[in-house]
């Protein structure tokens, strides 16, 4: 028999590779001889570097940037060869990157994204792929941009500071100076939301809380981006602000459409093309996903759901694992997704149940595969 076992990560307790490795060695303790395929897989955001090589066998490369607030941090992006590299802005702007207390989604920068970038450019990268989630920053991408070259300036032709709350300043760019060898590299932008720059949907309203914005600060942020959309459009002759995407991480997702001109795809599908996911699954007797937590939420571009098409598209059928089940999980039947099982097995706190992940996901597995072979005797 053939499993494919594609999970993405279990949020600050397990990566998407050691989701897999552990419903892998529950399926293999009853199930011996069984072919077990581990995809790990990811959406776009914190962890996609690490799922994609991985399932690839690319080369993972550390590199010193500036964090969210300028401070010197230790990131990573992935060499797939042939020109091809992988880069998730969590990895140098993230919001794991800053601490609670000092969170100021007005400060905070992605800079340091675009220090990747230029790494990937340096090896000689023509294909870039961009994972988007877990931001720290709501700068619209000027941090990015002004990493690779670009000049933003005030009315005094000053460069403005980091963050988004400067881009109110904002008067005129500058693009003499960006890297001429961004025109030789096709971006492909990986994300798990549609949201527009701004407005009720936009960056700053939906996720500047969480970035530590108050309500007054997500007042300012949205006119900040509202402004630098607008000279942005004027200087280029086009508004790139409502595209559905264009508001992940903070607004990056804006500048690598508007300046980089990247291709939007949702993210798992992008991470599903580089591990082969399609093709593994294509004579598999069953898939096996899941993610720290299943809902009705997750309907909208995770992971469970994206690898359940892929795997209905071959008629074979998926069951899923979560930390939790919440409200509306059974919705996802109709997403291909036959059945799901928590993880939990009684009441139990947070801290031991994130502790206890890879014991709990193989003696799950194990139990379902029990169950699997008592099916199969009938």
């Amino acid at each position: 028999m053939k499993v494919v076992i594609a999970p993405d990560s279990f949020k600050e307790s397990l990566s998407a590779p050691e989701v897999a490795a552990a419903i892998a060695r529950g399926w293999a303790s009853v199930f011996p001889d069984a072919e077990l395929v581990q995809k790990p897989m990811a959406d776009g955001g914190e962890g996609t570097v690490d799922a994609v090589l991985a399932a690839t066998g690319g080369e993972r490369r550390e590199a010193r940037v500036l964090g969210p607030l300028g401070e010197s941090v230790q990131a990573h992006w992935g060499w797939l060869g042939e020109g091809r590299a992988i880069i998730e802005m969590a990895a140098a702007s993230g919001l794991h990157l800053v601490t609670p207390s000092a969170r100021d989604a007005t400060r905070t920068s992605s800079f340091g994204t675009g220090e990747l970038i230029r790494q990937a450019l340096d090896a000689g990268a023509t294909r870039i792929i961009l994972g988007l989630g877990g931001s720290a920053t709501n700068d619209g991408g000027a941090g990015l941009l002004s990493a690779l070259g670009l000049r933003l300036l005030d009315e005094d032709g000053v460069p403005l500071p980091g963050g988004g709350a400067a881009l109110a300043r904002l008067a005129r760019i500058d693009a003499s100076g960006l890297d001429p060898r961004l025109a030789g590299v096709e971006f492909e932008v990986a994300a798990d939301v549609d949201n527009p720059l701004c407005g009720d949907k936009g960056a700053s309203q939906v996720f500047g809380p969480q970035k530590g914005a108050s309500p007054e600060q997500v007042t300012l942020l949205d006119a900040a981006l509202g402004h630098y959309a607008r000279v942005v459009a004027t200087q280029l002759g086009a508004d790139h602000s409502l595209y559905p995407g264009v508001g992940a991480a903070g607004g990056l997702g804006f500048a690598a459409r508007a300046f980089l001109g990247a291709r939007f795809c949702p993210g798992i599908e992008l991470v599903a093309e580089l591990a082969g996911l399609a093709e593994a699954v294509r004579d598999a007797d069953l898939v096996v996903t899941g993610e720290g937590r299943l809902d009705a939420q997750s309907l909208h571009g995770k992971t469970p759901v994206g690898v359940a098409r892929i795997a209905g598209a071959a008629g074979v059928p998926v069951i899923a694992l979560a930390g939790s089940l919440g409200e509306g999980y059974q919705r996802l039947r109709d997403a291909g997704i036959e059945a799901a099982f928590s993880l939990v097995p009684g009441p139990m706190a947070l801290e031991r149940a994130m502790a206890c992940a890879a014991v709990e996901l193989q003696a799950r597995s194990a139990e379902i595969a029990r169950l699997w072979a008592l099916a199969a005797r009938r």
